[in-house]
């Protein structure tokens, strides 16, 4: 259930960035980085918010460098780091706007912050978002809220947080306890959602956040981590945040246990029982790191999956 605290609205004034029009269109860039597809009548925008590379060593836990790096150069990708690519969803449901994860904001590196231009282009404007649903508290999930001078980028919408990510990063005495690595995390969770932390909505597994999006226990990657089922008519869609990372390493090999992960066998367990869920029910699933548009689906392949992107098409 639901707190009682009303919603929260993310007031504060407007910088330039948000109410400047985006400039997208010069030489050396690629196109706007959005991409609409339909869920029944959900009409979704895949928002792309850039990538920042990723040193190989040390981010498998649980796997030799070497297996790593034959399992990139099997994906035709560079053996010195990973691309990680940020994609958040904007939905179109029963007359509202609904965000599911803000990106890096302004706070990522120097590769990312793409989001708002992105954003514009694809027709939308902050003011217009009615709810903002956050799946998880890593920075690239929630900077997006929250400007680094403190300006608050959606001054119209309700903010969701899963009730169990709550409680673990608003925790004064884990904050206290927590290893040095964690504790700029549990400090910039305290930015972005401190000035409104009486108004945040805190929602449990099983609720329907927003017509047709149902939210669904995903622990391991983070305490209260939360993937999201979208139903509409014969349509759904299943919202697999960050069960992994890159799906060419953590989809074709989910035994193993990225760095970011707190949990490893838990978040192991989680994206086998994900992963092989999409696969039997043939559901779509869309990434937050898979390679730009991030959607597709899943087959089994062997004692791993495969992630089979969607042929794009220009008509929804």
């Amino acid at each position: 259930m639901l707190t009682a605290a009303p919603a929260a609205t993310l007031g504060g004034p407007a910088l330039a960035q948000l109410s400047a029009p985006a400039q997208i269109s010069s030489a050396g860039q690629q196109a706007p980085g959005f991409y609409r597809y339909k869920v029944g009548d959900v009409e979704v925008t895949a928002i792309h918010d850039g990538f920042a590379p990723r040193p190989l060593d040390g981010l498998v836990r649980n796997a030799d460098i070497n297996d790593v790096k034959q399992a990139m150069a099997d994906a035709f990708l560079s053996t010195d780091a990973l691309p990680i690519t940020f994609t958040t969803l904007a939905l179109r449901a029963g007359g509202r706007l609904i965000l599911i994860d803000t990106g890096n904001g302004d706070s990522g590196a120097p590769t990312t912050g793409r989001w708002m231009a992105n954003f514009r282009a694809a027709g939308f404007d902050p003011a217009q978002v009615n709810t903002v649903i956050i799946s998880h508290f890593h920075p690239d999930h929630i900077n997006g809220l929250r400007l680094k001078d403190g300006t608050a980028v959606f001054p119209n919408a309700e903010v969701m947080a899963p009730a169990p990510e709550w409680a673990f990063w608003m925790d004064d005495g884990r904050m206290t306890q927590a290893p040095e690595a964690q504790r700029g995390n549990f400090q910039n969770v305290r930015r972005v959602f401190g000035p409104m932390a009486k108004d945040v909505k805190r929602y449990e597994a099983g609720q329907e956040l927003a017509p047709g999006v149902t939210a669904v226990a995903a622990p391991g990657h983070t305490p209260g981590h939360t993937v999201y089922a979208v139903s509409s008519g014969n349509g759904k869609l299943l919202v697999v945040s960050d069960i992994t990372n890159h799906p060419a390493l953590f989809a074709r090999h989910p035994d193993w246990q990225a760095v970011f992960d707190m949990d490893g066998n838990q978040a192991r367990d989680t994206r086998r029982r994900m992963l092989g869920m999409a696969a039997t029910e043939r559901t779509q699933v869309s990434f937050y790191h898979a390679p730009f548009p991030a959607t597709g689906h899943i087959a089994k392949a062997g004692s791993g999956y495969e992630f089979v992107p969607v042929q794009w098409t220009q008509a929804l």
